[in-house]
């Protein structure tokens, strides 16, 4: 592999020079220039407009630079003479500069530079687009690589903007170069020189033993490092990002694994895990895979030691009432729970919901939000503290300081995917110091198993994968604009029967961007959308707009007209994909539906056919494209939550499940949750071997991969405290 020699230079720029560091995967590293935590405006070229430029891409140290992987590759390994270079595809072509480079002004902040340069085989014609600096780099009579798109044929040759360094000094022509994300103030070859320097000037320490690498067929750290970055060949590449999956999976369920353990020390023990007088106080016969799922809890609560249990299930399978269940075994062994619910409406059915259960049975329930006012928020913290309410529902109001509970027993957190790891542990943190409460998630987004691994590695996982009977299931149709005059012509007619209607629209309001104008101009933005079914196509209805940039009171206020009946039609964004209960509601309408992910379309449809009568979901696109409307098809084929997710994964990724940073857990830079299975499964095994071996990490022989899992959590790294 082309490198250059390693730059003496920065030497006297380093105080500081590290004999070498041990890699635990066998290897040692000669004396060094830098280290992994120097900054990087030590090394030479980094003046401070580029260390501020770094610093936006969040680059400061050296380790920083080497975890900034390409996003993609150039292939310059490929060269041509000028004759035989194929057009239109980016190639190496090494010709002699003929003559000195020309520069004409075009127009006032355009000029070009061009260049003729030879071979044995012809010629061909450089242009450099306001690149006037070539007119003082390329000299006549010296030999160049350069690298690009090679344009015309026979005599008529030419590259436009390419790349290129003299044939005797070559560094980033004859290999596989990497692209980097860049920001204004840096180019993609001032990063890759950055980069070689720190590979040649730095020990990069090995963080797997040596069994794992043997076992798993894994590459040294420093292999991997130097291959992500500039491989020798695209096999060398493919093994260095499997050793980064790895290693990136690996930490990952360590950190979750650790997570899960640390909870299970000082649990309560629930001694009244009965629920007979429960289910015969409630007016309906629970399914089995309730009656499953509820076992599971009790024994769970009964134990000694935290529960940590997620239960999954799909929109409508019956996850309040199962929450309801463990609420009142807490209540019977005299503690107290509390439910963190994601929006005050959804907050607010709860409360209802669960006070028409519970409160028969002699359990006291609050509510407590952050639109309350001061004084109604004071009563509910006085009651809490004196022990005078048992169940607690609300919002993220329940994590502010003045919450204390008296004896709190048991944490329910509804629609995990909108919290994370960090907000489960804020609020099981307002127990008491000595034991933990027990935790029960609640999700109603069927998450596929490789990805629970991840998402929920650090819990127990219960599925409720039957609906109560007499549900019909949601008849769902995908339709095209040709189809719209009949599409309101239903509206009209549900209308009339007295039933209510959803439509949902991808965007807020319409793009003013120039370049956005023709691909989203037909996109259905909701506030202008209902403006315009309210003047012109159904001026007789009642009609409710919801998206957003709304305050939150406003649409918490529209929501709550639909719900109780005084609108006909909902227009909304996707604010509606939870906490909306309409038992009314029989049709979901989705405009552009193949801008949403299958699982979220899955969630929208939830919202609608919760009742003994039909109910409908129409996928509105005018796409063309034939995988755009399969895909929309697997919803008319299947009301299967898990069987959609695991399609919407394979299709597009894991974004729609655990979004950017929402959970806590650490952003992934190389693994690829849909695409890696295998190495997650291999990944996984390893971590568990290895905490059979040593449950908390505490040997000191594992000490560094601890603190390497407390880094990865850099969010919050006191969570493993």
């Amino acid at each position: 592999m082309p490198g250059g020699a390693p730059y003496s230079c920065a030497c006297s720029k380093i105080s500081v020079v590290i004999k070498y560091m041990h890699d635990v995967e066998g290897s040692e590293g000669a004396a060094m220039a830098i280290s992994l935590k120097d900054p990087l405006d030590l090394l030479p070229g980094v003046g401070p407009a580029r260390a501020r430029a770094l610093e936006r891409l969040g680059l400061r140290t050296a380790e920083d630079l080497l975890g900034w992987f390409p996003r993609s590759y150039e292939d310059r390994t490929r060269a041509y003479s000028i004759r035989q270079a194929p057009e239109d595809e980016s190639v190496c072509v090494a010709a002699m500069v003929a003559e000195a480079p020309r520069i004409s002004r075009i127009r006032r902040g355009l000029d070009v530079t061009k260049v003729l340069a030879v071979d044995e085989s012809a010629s061909i014609v450089l242009v450099f687009f306001n690149q006037s600096y070539v007119k003082n780099t390329l000299r006549p009579g010296v030999e160049y690589i350069f690298y690009g798109k090679v344009e015309g044929s026979g005599l008529a040759r030419q590259m436009t903007n390419p790349s290129f360094e003299r044939s005797d000094r070559q560094r980033f022509t004859g290999c596989i170069f990497p692209v980097y994300p860049l920001t204004a103030g840096l180019t993609g070859r001032f990063l890759a020189d950055l980069v070689r320097r720190v590979l040649d000037s730095c020990a990069i320490p090995g963080t797997l033993t040596p069994r794992m690498l043997e076992e798993y067929k894994l590459v040294p750290a420093s292999v991997a490092y130097r291959n992500i970055h500039f491989p020798d060949s695209f096999e060398a590449l493919e093994e260095a990002r499997r050793r980064l999956v790895f290693e990136e999976f690996f930490f990952l369920t360590l950190g979750m694994a650790l997570l899960r353990t640390r909870r299970d020390n000082g649990g309560f023990v629930c001694e009244q895990t009965n629920y007979g007088a429960f289910l015969a106080g409630i007016p309906f016969s629970l399914t089995s895979a309730q009656t499953r799922v509820l076992s599971e809890i009790a024994s769970d609560l009964a134990r000694g030691r935290p529960l940590n249990r997620l239960v999954q299930g799909d929109v409508g399978s019956g996850k309040t009432v199962v929450a309801a269940a463990a609420a009142y075994m807490a209540c019977k062994s005299g503690y107290q729970s509390a439910m963190m619910a994601p929006t005050e409406l959804l907050a607010q059915q709860h409360y209802k919901s669960l006070s028409s259960l519970l409160t028969p049975m002699g359990l006291r329930l609050g509510l407590l939000t952050g639109s309350m006012k001061v004084s109604e928020k004071k009563e509910v913290y006085d009651a809490l503290a004196a022990g005078e309410l048992d169940f607690l529902i609300g919002t993220h109001a329940l994590l502010s300081g003045p919450v204390a509970f008296r004896n709190l027993g048991l944490v329910v957190v509804d629609e995990q995917h909108r919290f994370g790891v960090l907000q489960r542990s804020a609020l099981t943190a307002k127990g008491t110091a000595e034991r933990s409460p027990h935790l029960l998630v609640m999700s109603a987004t069927p998450i596929p198993r490789t990805l629970s691994l991840i998402v929920y590695g650090d819990l127990d996982v219960s599925v409720i994968d039957e609906l109560p009977p007499g549900r019909i299931p949601v008849k769902t149709y995908v339709v095209g604009e040709d189809k719209r005059a009949r599409l309101y012509d239903f509206i009209r007619r549900l209308t009339s029967e007295g039933r209510q209607v959803y439509v949902v629209c991808p965007m807020v309001e319409e793009s003013t961007g120039e370049e956005s104008v023709s691909s989203m101009a037909d996109l259905k933005a909701a506030s202008e959308y209902a403006a315009t079914l309210r003047s012109e196509v159904f001026p007789n209805l009642r009609i409710g707009v919801v998206h957003g940039k709304m305050k939150a009171a406003d649409k918490e206020k529209v929501m709550a007209d639909f719900s109780c009946g005084n609108l006909d039609v909902l227009v909304s964004t996707t604010v509606i994909e939870l906490g909306m209960d309409v038992a009314n509601a029989a049709l979901m309408v989705v405009e552009n539906a193949e801008r949403f992910g299958l699982s979220q379309l899955h969630q929208l449809r939830g919202r609608v056919g919760r009742s003994d009568r039909q109910s409908y979901c129409v996928l509105v696109t005018d796409s063309k494209n034939p995988e755009s409307l399969n895909r929309l098809k697997v919803l008319t084929a299947t009301t299967d939550g898990f069987k959609i997710a695991e399609e919407d994964l394979r299709l597009r990724g894991p974004g729609d499940f655990i979004g950017s940073r929402q959970h806590g857990l650490p952003r992934l830079r190389v693994a690829d949750l849909a695409m890696d299975t295998r190495v997650l499964l291999q990944a996984k095994d390893a971590a568990d071997a290895l905490l059979k071996e040593d449950p908390l990490l505490s040997a000191a022989a594992h000490r560094p991969l601890f603190e390497r899992v407390k880094s990865m959590f850099i969010e919050n790294p006191d969570i493993f405290n």
